[in-house]
């Protein structure tokens, strides 16, 4: 595999690639807008004929993460698909052919965002309030605050006793939210495994969620498609799983280890810490989605 490259925007080396895979928080948006900097960078990718395919792990399902998308700022028209794991979740959640999903059950205990119930909507899957009462536990978001870590892992405790099985449509473990990291669903899904207890986790890295993303580009091939994200963990990973070129975006959820004022080899060696740990390699590495 090739040694990363470190530049300071993407085009340096876009004209390499017809397709783009885009992460969301921490690349394009930080939560609450679109980056200013990102937005134009994808106005110049659109100039120049690129196609782009929004791949998220949010939880939620796609049409309503292109509705948050135009709030912030986005023409979504410039994407040829909005790929959400919370979508693919719904999907194996309704045909229940893959392993795991199967025999799962009617009744979920759910976490979510603001009551959003639209990931479940047309499954015929009931929502109860007590882990004695479901056949498996539903991670979708979560709302810390107001609640707190502590105030799940009460509810994990009574579920492993049972051992339900957890799906997770969110495998990420923190998100960038305005200037600052919040707990994401990744977070909890890994605390109840470490209770010994089963999940199942739809979204990148795993290698299912990207099919979605190669039927939008199709007519592209595999070398002139590059995943741009800010998680080694996930977004390079899971590019490497696929056999595509990742770029890691340096200022997301690894912004505290690459300090604007960091010299190349302290950012080289931050870097080769980070591939070691998730066993995975960038081709590229930027601060920022910026042109």
């Amino acid at each position: 595999m090739s040694t990363p490259r470190f530049e300071n925007g993407i085009g340096a080396f876009a004209d390499r690639y017809e397709g783009f895979l885009l992460d969301q928080w921490g690349v394009i948006h930080d939560g609450r807008r679109a980056l200013p900097e990102a937005l134009a960078a994808l106005v110049e990718l659109k100039r120049r004929n690129k196609r782009l395919v929004v791949l998220s792990n949010s939880g939620r399902r796609a049409a309503l993460n292109q509705r948050r998308l135009v709030e912030m700022g986005l023409n979504v028209a410039m994407f040829d698909a909005v790929v959400t794991s919370g979508e693919a979740a719904w999907g194996l959640l309704k045909h229940r052919t893959q392993r795991g999903f199967r025999d799962l059950g009617r009744r979920c205990v759910l976490f979510t965002i603001g009551g959003d119930r639209g990931v479940l909507d047309g499954l015929g899957i009931e929502v109860v309030e007590q882990p004695e009462d479901a056949d498996f536990l539903f991670n979708t978001g979560l709302e810390i605050p107001p609640r707190t870590l502590d105030d799940y892992r009460q509810v994990l405790e009574r579920a492993a006793e049972r051992r339900l099985p957890m799906v997770c449509s969110n495998p990420d473990r923190v998100a960038p939210s305005q200037g600052r990291l919040i707990t994401a669903p990744g977070t909890v899904a890994a605390m109840y495994e470490q209770m010994g207890c089963a999940v199942l986790y739809v979204g990148k890295p795993h290698t299912p969620i990207y099919g979605a993303c190669l039927d939008a580009l199709e007519g592209i091939k595999p070398a002139e498609i590059v995943a741009v994200g800010d998680s080694v963990e996930h977004d390079v990973r899971g590019a490497n799983g696929v056999g595509i070129d990742a770029c890691f975006v340096t200022g997301g959820i690894h912004q505290d280890e690459f300090p604007p004022d960091a010299s190349p080899a302290e950012r080289e060696g931050r870097l080769a810490d980070l591939c070691q740990r998730f066993n995975a390699r960038p081709r590229w590495v930027i601060p920022r989605l910026v042109w």
